[in-house]
């Protein structure tokens, strides 16, 4: 398994620290009985947001009176092994680069046995609610992902 955004797999792997458990519902699955390729996106929407929640992020983005938001601006999916209704995943969220006003973030899901099932990345980027144009992290949401410029 060689996704363009992953440069050595272990190192890759090793530098997730937080992760999310999701189950596959029946509805999830297709005809043959494994998860539909369409629903790892809303599973790295639920780590996404369970990740923001844990760092502190997203009660400010949820804040009616806040200025800013975060908008996905593009998400890949890479499939390494099928997954079954009633399966538990662990997703792992990380940020791996940061950038003015965006996030790259990598995605793990790992099966029940510690496989690698898929793997993902996405461009996440903070804009002004009223104007649609990207707003600069803070240094406080620098620090909340960990890293600095």
């Amino acid at each position: 398994m060689k996704a363009s955004y992953i440069e050595e797999l272990d190192t890759w792997a090793s530098e997730f620290a937080f992760s999310a458990p999701i189950t596959v519902r029946f509805s999830e699955t297709d005809m043959y009985g494994h998860l539909n390729n369409t629903i790892p996106f809303s599973y790295f929407e639920y780590a996404r947001i369970e990740y923001f929640k844990h760092i502190g992020l997203m009660s400010d983005w949820l804040n009616p009176v806040s200025e800013t938001i975060p908008v996905v601006a593009d998400l890949q999916c890479d499939f390494v092994k099928q997954v079954f209704f009633d399966e538990t995943v662990n997703l792992y969220v990380k940020v791996a680069t940061i950038g003015n006003s965006s996030i790259d973030i990598h995605y793990m899901a790992k099966n029940g046995n510690g496989d690698i099932v898929f793997t993902g990345r996405g461009t996440v980027v903070q804009i002004g609610r009223r104007t649609g144009k990207s707003v600069p992290w803070t240094k406080d949401a620098l620090l909340l992902f960990g890293l600095s410029r």
